[in-house]
C-alpha cells in the first residue's frame, strides 16, 4: 500500500497546480450564467442578444487565440499561465465596477467573454505543456484523472453556492469571485517554483502566418489524432448545441422548478468523481485503446433520451439517470483521452495543438449552438434534441482509424542490461 501511495505522489508543484485549477474551477461554476442573468436583469436584453452573448463571445474568443498557440509554444509556460490568469481577472473585474459606475452595457459584457475566451483557450494550451514537462509519462494519466474529479466537484459544488450569491447579493457579486478566483490561481501557479526547460527554439526569427496552423497540420497527418480530434469536436459540439433547448424545455414546457432544475444536473455529476476515479484502474486492466473505444462509444449512447423526457418526479428522475450515465462515460473517457493526446504529441508542439484542438472545439460547439436554436425554433424542442441525440449515436464510429488500425500504445521501457562487475582497482605499489 505504502508503494502504490508513493507512486501517486507527484511532487508539491503539481500539487499547487492543481490547487490552482481546482480554485478557478470553483470560481467559473460560482458564476456559471451570472453573464446571461446580468444581460437579462440588468440589461433587460431580449432572446437574441442572449443568445448572441453565448455564441458570439465564445466563437470571436476562439478566433483570436488562433495565432496564440504558436505565440506560447516558444515561451516558457509558467509565465504565460500566469498572465492569462491575470487577463481574465482584470477582464471580470470591469463587470462589477462599471455596474457600480451605472455604465454597464452589452457591449462590454460581449468584449470581456471575447477576452476571457481567448484568454481560456491559450492558458489551458500552456498548462498542458507546462503539466508534461512537470511530470514523468507515468504521471499524466494520475493527475488528469485528478483534474476530471475536481471538475465535476466544483460542478457539484459551485453552482448551489453560485445561485444562493445570486439570490442575496446579485449575478455581478459571483463575476467579482470569479475573477478573485484566477488571482488566486495565478498565485497558486507562481508558488509552483517549478523552473522549466528552456523553450524550443523557433525556426523562423518572427513568427510566420503559416505558423498559426502547425497545430492542425500536426493533428490531420497523425492517423490516431486524427479521428480522436474529430470524435470530440463533434460530440462536445452536439451535446453543447442541445442545453438551451433542454433548459427551455425543463423550465417552460415541462415547468420544472428551478431547484429541480439545478438538481437535476448537480446530482449526475456524482458520475463524474466515479468515473475520473476508475479511469486509470481500467487503462491497467483493459488497455488505452479499448478504454477509450469502448467509452467513447457508451457516452454517446445517453443523450437520445433526454428527447423523451417527461414532466414531474418521473421525468426529474429520468433526467438524473440519464445525465448520470452519460457524465460517468465521459469522466472515464476525458482523462483517458487527454494523457493520449499528451503522450502522442512531442513536446516542442504541446501548446500549438492543445491550442488547435480547443479553438476547434470551442467554434464548432459555437456554431452548432446557433444552429441547433435555429432548429428548435423550425422543429421543435424534443425533436431538435432527438435529432442531435440520433447523430452522436454515429460520433463512436470516428473513433476508429482507418484500415481498424489500433492507437498505438506506449513503448514500454526497456529493461536496463545488468552492469558489468567493475574491474579491481589497481593496487598501488
Amino acid at each position: 500500500m505504502a508503494g502504490s501511495r508513493s507512486r501517486h505522489r507527484l511532487g508539491r508543484p503539481f500539487g499547487w497546480l492543481w490547487a490552482a485549477y481546482g480554485t478557478s474551477e470553483l470560481g467559473s461554476w460560482l458564476a456559471f450564467g451570472a453573464f446571461p442573468l446580468i444581460a437579462v436583469r440588468v440589461l433587460h436584453a431580449g432572446p437574441a442578444a442572449v443568445a448572441a452573448l453565448a455564441s458570439v463571445g465564445a466563437a470571436v474568443g476562439a478566433v483570436v487565440a488562433v495565432p496564440l498557440g504558436p505565440w506560447v509554444e516558444f515561451r516558457r509556460k509558467r509565465p504565460v499561465l500566469i498572465a492569462m490568469d491575470a487577463v481574465r481577472c482584470a477582464a471580470l473585474l470591469t463587470v462589477p465596477v462599471a455596474y457600480a459606475l451605472g455604465g454597464l452595457t452589452l457591449l462590454q459584457l460581449l468584449l470581456v467573454s471575447v477576452v476571457v475566451a481567448a484568454a481560456d483557450i491559450t492558458f489551458r494550451a500552456a498548462s498542458g505543456a507546462y503539466l508534461k514537462s512537470l511530470l514523468p509519462a507515468d504521471g499524466l494519466l494520475v493527475a488528469s484523472a485528478r483534474y476530471e474529479a475536481t471538475a465535476w466537484t466544483t460542478t457539484i459544488v459551485g453552482p448551489p453556492l453560485g445561485g444562493a450569491a445570486i439570490g442575496l447579493l446579485g449575478p455581478v457579486v459571483t463575476v467579482a469571485a470569479d475573477a478573485v478566483s484566477y488571482l488566486l490561481s495565478a498565485l497558486g501557479i507562481r508558488a509552483t517554483g517549478r523552473s522549466e526547460p528552456p523553450p524550443a527554439p523557433r525556426e523562423a526569427p518572427r513568427m510566420r502566418a503559416g505558423d498559426v496552423l502547425d497545430g492542425w497540420r500536426f493533428i490531420l497527418a497523425d492517423a490516431t489524432l486524427r479521428p480522436l480530434f474529430v470524435n470530440t469536436a463533434l460530440f462536445n459540439g452536439l451535446l453543447m448545441a442541445t442545453q438551451p433547448l433542454l433548459t427551455v424545455l425543463l423550465l417552460g414546457r415541462l415547468g420544472f422548478a428551478p431547484w429541480q432544475y439545478g438538481l437535476a444536473f448537480a446530482a449526475p455529476a456524482i458520475g463524474g468523481l466515479l468515473g475520473a476515479r476508475l479511469a486509470r484502474p481500467l487503462v491497467t486492466r483493459f488497455g488505452q485503446h479499448p478504454v477509450l473505444l469502448r467509452s467513447g462509444a457508451l457516452r454517446a449512447l445517453w443523450p437520445v433520451g433526454l428527447a423523451f423526457v417527461g414532466a414531474g418526479t418521473a421525468g426529474l428522475v429520468q433526467v438524473i439517470g440519464i445525465e448520470l450515465g452519460l457524465i460517468f462515460c465521459c469522466a472515464v473517457f476525458n482523462p483517458v483521452c487527454t494523457t493520449y493526446r499528451l503522450e502522442r504529441t512531442p513536446a516542442d508542439r504541446v501548446a500549438r495543438t492543445l491550442s488547435a484542438w480547443a479553438v476547434t472545439t470551442r467554434a464548432t460547439t459555437a456554431l452548432l449552438t446557433a444552429a441547433w436554436g435555429v432548429l428548435g425554433g423550425l422543429l421543435g424542442l424534443r425533436t431538435a434534441i432527438g435529432l442531435a441525440g440520433v447523430l452522436l449515436l454515429a460520433t463512436p464510429l470516428l473513433l476508429l482509424p482507418r484500415h481498424g488500425r489500433r492507437l498505438p500504445q506506449p513503448k514500454p521501457k526497456p529493461k536496463p542490461e545488468a552492469e558489468p562487475e567493475p574491474e579491481p582497482a589497481p593496487s598501488h605499489p
